[in-house]
């Protein structure tokens, strides 16, 4: 039994919002390279390993077809990595990128897979932002899709089962770490595309934006303390919201919400926030990115940048680079997902 001055070392500890992971690198192809970006090249370890394996969910395979995810092996030096990936009709592409940047450890993972599942292409990004160590992010790296995808009603209530499979993943991530002697957490900001429908869900301070006919319109909104509904919500459920450098749960966290974070589960809560819609022909991209990207990037000057490459993958390190020399001192991960939609020949069109 810990004694109450542990337990408050535990909290600060867990308060300190390491940023999280190991690159995960589903869908893609990663590279090894070694030319330098932007003068970055004593920094940055331009090093990509290659591995690729095919998945698949033999349970469940007269609904759903094989799971592909391409993984590389681990960078152990924390430097920076990137790949890219096109759906085979040619209508989606993916890139992402990923530097540990300023930090001592690299604590962002993020993933990426598709399948086929009820006769519909399913796609699936993910950023994992961890703070207080990098387990939480991990767990949801290795198990938030596999869970969504399993879902009896994935298809048929998206959102409903995007929600409960959160919650879910939060209690198994805690429940696999009863016994252990932390309480580290992370975000999850993840875009899930049942056909032609799009589904952002969020928790943390991870972010979505899309590009529609050349505007940043955000999808998620940052769950921070001192949100007016946040802060009547953790309030009501007994917390406190305390000005610590920057406003926190308890005087500790700086979300206020998240999967893990065991001692402050009453209060951070991973209930996600979703946003869905329809693609049509203005949609043009979508980013997502851990908050050391959006920390010194503004939406539209994401979405500016990710215009100037034709590539995502592209697109997704220029943002990279972009969040570093702007000082970035936290881990940096971003996804940037291109679509390619047929738009109608004016000449085709009857006027009356």
């Amino acid at each position: 039994m810990l004694c109450g001055s542990c337990i408050r070392s535990v909290i600060l500890r867990a308060g300190n919002i390491g940023r999280l992971a190991e690159g995960v690198l589903p869908l893609g192809v990663v590279k090894r390279s070694s030319h330098a970006i932007l003068g970055l090249k004593d920094l940055w370890n331009h090093k990509f390993w290659t591995g690729v394996r095919m998945m698949v969910d033999t349970g469940s395979m007269d609904k759903q077809g094989p799971i592909i995810d391409v993984l590389p092996e681990k960078d152990d030096d924390g430097g920076y990595l990137s790949g890219g990936w096109r759906s085979e009709d040619g209508k989606l592409s993916c890139g992402y990128s990923s530097f540990r940047g300023k930090r001592v450890s690299m604590e962002d993972f993020y993933d990426i897979k598709t399948s086929k599942i009820d006769g519909k292409t399913v796609c699936l990004f993910g950023i994992f932002d961890g703070h207080g160590g990098s387990r939480a992010a991990e767990f949801l790296k290795e198990h938030l899709f596999e869970n969504l995808m399993k879902h009896p009603q994935f298809i048929t209530d998206t959102k409903m089962a995007i929600s409960e499979t959160y919650k879910q993943t939060d209690a198994d991530f805690l429940d696999a770490e009863k016994d252990a002697y932390r309480d580290d957490g992370s975000t999850a900001s993840t875009a899930v595309l049942v056909g032609n429908h799009l589904y952002v869900a969020n928790v943390g301070d991870s972010r979505a934006v899309i590009s529609k006919a050349g505007k940043a319109i955000p999808l998620s909104e940052d769950h921070k303390p001192n949100r007016s509904d946040e802060r009547k919500r953790i309030e009501s459920a007994g917390g406190v919201v305390m000005w610590a450098g920057t406003w926190r749960v308890g005087g500790v966290l700086a979300m206020s919400r998240a999967f893990g974070n065991r001692l402050l589960k009453q209060y951070v809560v991973a209930e996600p926030e979703i946003q869905d819609q329809e693609l049509d022909e203005d949609v043009e991209l979508l980013v997502l990115a851990s908050d050391g990207l959006w920390d010194v990037v503004p939406n539209e000057d994401a979405v500016s940048l990710a215009h100037t490459e034709e590539e995502p993958e592209a697109a997704a390190r220029k943002l990279t680079e972009t969040a570093f020399t702007r000082g970035s001192a936290d881990n940096i991960t971003c996804i940037v997902v291109r679509f390619y939609r047929e738009r109608a020949d004016p000449a085709s069109v009857q006027h009356d």
